[in-house]
């Protein structure tokens, strides 16, 4: 135990240069992760080098009107976020993580090459004007199997990348999957913010094809490395799944239903439990207590007496019991993601209405969210090896701060940003006549950008660790969802202060189109009234929250 806890303390860089085999790859596994991790650097500079100028690619190559466009692209964006569903339920189902990554890196790095192929028809002389509809229609044709193909291989890589890199740790070493997880956040963002600033000028400066070749081939080299390299680094795979999880929580919910008149009996270990063994044993624990009539053994001899849908094990009813613990946070931490969400649409808008000029250049408001991510990247190094060491002095929890701690600083933080939005806004009205500079806007994108290191990367954590042992990838599919669901409360939210504010003749309320006739602060302070009670709503549910027990 001393040993993982040295291993632990260790810099990232000197844990990656020890040697494989031994107790120090079984306490750190760094070097089968440096696989993981390239494979979600790549996954991020091809889906946001396409995310970012799909517009501009649909409207300027394909020849599509701005609705179209718009409309493709959240169309595809929303699958984007619904196929990691699918890859979790095959991989936990039936595959496995690494098995599950491979297929889908395959068919990612098919529709990355698919839609390099379509760039090649975007040369002058074969746009739709010259060469009719029939060249117009090949070349829609492709783009939308490139892009749809892309949306499936996210579906496989996203929920399986991350809990196949916490795979390689063992349990005693819990630390070392928390900082894991924080540089699996930072290659994250160091892919978006290469595809934000290269592959973007690549694409329209130098051509389209080599725009989307390049990430292409990059897909290509992680697909070859983790095909070949896996054994070299040592890269545990996950064990195989013994069957749809899904089965198992519809066999408990079935079997409490059919027995709901069933007494429990005052002693848990008369629950039908697994026997000792190879498998996993999750203890009985008191919460959610009419579950566990799933469990119990009814006094009967007929072969229907022993059905999976009449008799469940504990286990079996532990499982279902971490799902409804984890569906507690789950809602709390979908209106932190509303809050980012601030970051496209509200925080934009304020820029338009502010002073762009930035010394000789003029600043397009939207370029401020990469104050965003250099705050995230310079957040991840310094919560690795600052404040996690400092926390655990202070807390004596090896993780520094435990799961549930992390997610609520980030709470907090977020809604810290909307009240210094919703300042400066009220400044920025009240000083109409001398604009203010575009560059205040800077801390709400930095402090947001250092609330997702604390709450983004700890509901990665937090879903990989307090998941069944069989629903991982599953559970990390659903914390994926909570972007999108932000993103859909978010609109709700902005279209029911809309309504809400507007005179009854019409206009824009809070949010028109003239901000400087509108009161974006109110909307600002709403935003964080919110966040506070979200917040409130976060405390009380943690401190019910029961962390899982396995043995």
């Amino acid at each position: 135990m001393a040993a993982a806890e040295d291993e632990e303390k260790r810099p990232l860089l000197l844990r990656l240069r020890r040697p494989s085999g031994g107790k120090e790859d079984d306490d750190g596994g760094w070097r089968a992760c440096v696989l993981i991790l390239g494979t979600e650097l790549s996954d991020c500079l091809a889906f946001a080098g396409i995310a970012r100028n799909l517009v501009s690619y649909l409207t300027g190559v394909v020849g599509e009107s701005n609705v179209a466009a718009a409309r493709d692209v959240s169309a595809w964006t929303g699958t984007c976020f619904l196929t990691p569903l699918v890859g979790a339920f095959i991989a936990d189902s039936y595959l496995g993580r690494r098995t599950t990554i491979l297929l889908f890196l395959s068919i990612y790095t098919m529709g990355m090459i698919t839609l390099t192929v379509s760039a090649s028809f975007a040369t002058p002389h074969l746009d739709a004007s010259s060469d009719g509809d029939a060249t117009s229609g090949v070349l829609r044709a492709t783009v939308f199997l490139g892009l749809y193909l892309v949306a499936l291989g996210v579906g496989g890589i996203k929920p399986c990348a991350s809990p196949l890199g916490a795979d390689q740790f063992d349990d005693a070493a819990p630390a070392a999957r928390a900082s894991f997880f924080n540089w699996y956040y930072f290659c994250i963002n160091v892919g978006s913010l290469l595809a934000a600033t290269v592959l973007v000028w690549v694409q329209e400066r130098a051509g389209w094809w080599l725009g989307f070749g390049i990430p292409a081939a990059v897909m290509a080299v992680a697909l070859g490395a983790l095909l070949f390299c896996s054994r070299l680094c040592g890269l545990r795979a996950s064990q195989t799944p013994p069957g749809s999880p899904l089965t198992r929580l519809c066999q408990v919910v079935v079997a409490t239903f059919r027995k709901r008149r069933v007494e429990l009996p005052g002693d848990s270990s008369l629950l039908h439990q697994l026997p000792d063994g190879d498998h996993r044993i999750i203890e009985h624990t008191d919460q959610f207590a009419f579950l566990d009539k799933a469990a119990v053994v009814v006094d009967d001899a007929s072969p229907a007496a022993s059905s999976p849908w009449l008799l469940s094990t504990v286990t079996q009813v532990e499982e279902l019991k971490m799902l409804l613990r984890l569906s507690t946070v789950w809602p709390t931490v979908v209106f932190f993601f509303a809050v980012t969400a601030q970051m496209a649409s509200t925080f934009v808008e304020q820029g338009k209405a502010m002073d762009t000029r930035v010394g000789p250049v003029d600043v397009p408001p939207a370029t401020l969210s990469t104050f965003e991510v250099v705050s995230i990247l310079l957040c991840v190094p310094a919560y690795d090896a600052v404040l996690m060491p400092l926390a655990r002095r202070v807390t004596g929890n090896r993780r520094g701060l435990s799961q549930l701690q992390r997610l609520g600083v980030g709470l907090a933080l977020s809604a810290m940003a909307m009240a210094y939005s919703a300042l400066l806004e009220a400044s920025r009205r009240r000083a109409a006549s001398t604009p203010t500079s575009i560059m205040w806007q800077a801390p709400s994108y930095m402090v947001l950008g250092a609330a997702e290191v604390f709450t983004s990367v700890g509901l990665l954590e937090f879903f990989y660790d307090q998941a069944p042992e069989t629903m991982k990838s599953l559970c990390t599919a659903v914390s994926l969802v909570a972007v999108a669901a932000g993103s859909y409360l978010n609109s709700a939210i902005v279209a029911v202060v809309a309504w809400a504010t507007a005179p009854e003749k019409g206009g824009g309320g809070w949010i028109p189109d003239d901000l400087n006739q509108g009161r974006l602060d109110y909307f600002f302070w709403l935003m964080f009234g919110l966040s506070c009670v979200n917040l409130l709503a976060f405390v009380y549910s943690s401190t019910r929250y029961s962390y899982k027990v396995a043995n």
